[in-house]
């Protein structure tokens, strides 16, 4: 199968993969012919790209990078969790409230464990765009991927298992303050205002307020909410934080948080693709993010994920067939288009070999 531009569908195309509401509910099943009026209605719903099969991606396999029942599993914690914790805003403490919010930290802790096993025990490159998803509420959805990230990230570094549980809690509660900022700012088609985006960033500030009250997270969980803006060039938010006045993991966090918003659907642009979203923090390596982090995470990361259209120096176009486990940016290509593209019969070519380290993707892109 292959990931493809939902304007490019045509009525009659066979869905690939099943279409999911965040929740877990199925939408669209896979192997459901595309009509008209399905395709007009995903677009709709935001739905920017699926997976059809067809002829010449045949044999080709998506693999989640998070079994599905996990990830909506993690979502509903998350949605709960953080819906509890953001209560105490305005509550007086009390016994019931320092239950409810033991109970949603316990609640983060267990679902992270059964994230953080399966990307252990499948150390393969994250791919979080296998998954065609609905989304309601854009805060819980980005938390759970950019704990997927950062986790892997986070392994990537060699962190101990300590470092590794605070980080994805952290990762789970950062936006805990956008449950604060008014849904017609945060789902604003449009540029913000000048006042708008003061509110918006103010939800480091309060996101943090409320943590550090909490006894059972320690403060370091807390700075996550408060630095993953924050840039290591003092250009960020809240505080304007420089080089080691961040915390370490609000470092590691500001480069996952920064891949996902970038390579998310959002009402006032289209996502980015993988490698385009990696342009952008290397743009900013050194300056913004720390050089190790973004090296290890495009490490980390399927780049070109299976499924994506190519085209090659050569003039070639394929689709990726399978990404290499230690050369994550040199897939293997089944090559559909010659040098005039003109369609020919597939064939495959593995970039990371040898005879062919001269060939290199210039476009990639679900529009080929």
């Amino acid at each position: 199968m292959r990931l493809m531009a939902l304007d490019k569908c045509q009525s009659g195309s066979k869905l690939g993969k099943t279409i999911f509401h965040e929740d877990g509910r199925v939408l669209l099943a896979q192997g459901v012919k595309l009509t008209d009026t399905l395709i007009h209605s995903l677009k709709k719903m935001s739905i920017y790209t699926v997976y059809i099969e067809d002829e010449a991606s045949t044999g080709i396999e998506i693999v989640d990078s998070i079994p599905e029942e996990l990830r909506a599993e993690a979502v509903n914690v998350i949605n709960d969790g953080l819906n509890s914790i953001a209560k105490l805003k305005d509550d007086k403490p009390n016994i019931q409230n320092m239950m409810r919010s033991d109970r949603a930290i316990r609640g983060f802790k267990k679902i992270f464990k059964e994230i953080h096993k399966c990307l252990n025990d499948n150390r393969a490159a994250l791919n979080l765009l296998a998954a065609t998803k609905i989304h309601e509420n854009h805060v819980y959805t980005h938390s759970l991927n950019v704990t997927i990230y950062a986790c892997q990230l986070a392994i990537a570094n060699g962190l101990p298992l300590k470092d590794i549980e605070e980080i994805g809690l952290g990762a789970m509660l950062h936006d805990l303050g956008k449950l604060y900022i008014p849904s017609e700012i945060l789902n604003k088609p449009g540029k913000l205002t000048e006042e708008e985006f003061e509110m918006m960033q103010s939800h480091s500030e309060l996101g943090f307020d409320i943590l550090r009250k909490i006894h059972e997270i320690p403060l370091p969980v807390s700075h996550c909410a408060l630095q993953h803006h924050e840039r290591i060039d003092g250009t960020g938010y809240p505080r304007r934080l420089k080089g080691d006045e961040i915390h370490k993991y609000a470092k590691l966090l500001s480069v996952a948080d920064v891949f996902d918003a970038v390579t998310s659907h959002r009402v006032y642009r289209p996502p980015m693709l993988p490698h385009e979203a990696l342009e952008l923090l290397f743009a900013g390596n050194g300056t913004q993010f720390e050089h190790r982090q973004v090296q290890l995470f495009k490490e980390s990361i399927a780049v070109y994920p299976p499924g994506l259209t190519v085209k090659l120096n050569d003039g070639r176009t394929g689709i990726v067939s399978k990404y290499n486990f230690y050369a994550v940016g040199r897939p293997e290509i089944r090559i559909i288009k010659d040098e005039e593209n003109q369609e020919i019969k597939p064939y495959e070519i593995d970039m990371a070999a040898k005879e062919n380290l001269t060939v290199k993707i210039v476009d990639s892109d679900t529009l080929l």
